[in-house]
């Protein structure tokens, strides 16, 4: 869940990396939880693998992300739709928006 091994770094968000600042009531409420999740999922890590894994205790917006992903799919569903709706009709103002220069610079 939370810890896993990514494929391919080249595409990382260094967001995703910031440790979460408890500056609100909902975010000291969400990494207080991500915290107790990971700091379990670490524990059984440790044992199943026998190794000793490091955790500074900082919540980071990629843990977050996983955790809320996990127990709350349709959240991340409805921004994930949402984001992209915004970015295809984003494409298509600039698409337009491009003819019209290419057009103009035609006809000059």
């Amino acid at each position: 869940m939370i810890i896993s091994e990514k494929e391919d770094q080249r595409f990382t968000n260094p967001q995703l990396k910031q440790t979460v600042e408890k500056d609100s009531e909902l975010k000291a409420l969400l990494v207080d939880y991500t915290g107790r999740k990971y700091a379990g999922e670490l524990a059984r890590a440790k044992v199943e693998s026998g190794n000793e894994i490091e955790w500074d205790g900082g919540v980071t917006v990629e843990m977050m992300i996983e955790l809320i992903g996990s127990e709350f799919p349709e959240f991340i569903m409805a921004i994930a739709e949402e984001n992209f709706i915004r970015g295809y009709r984003q494409a298509f103002i600039d698409a337009e928006i491009g003819m019209e220069l290419a057009n103009a610079e035609q006809s000059e």
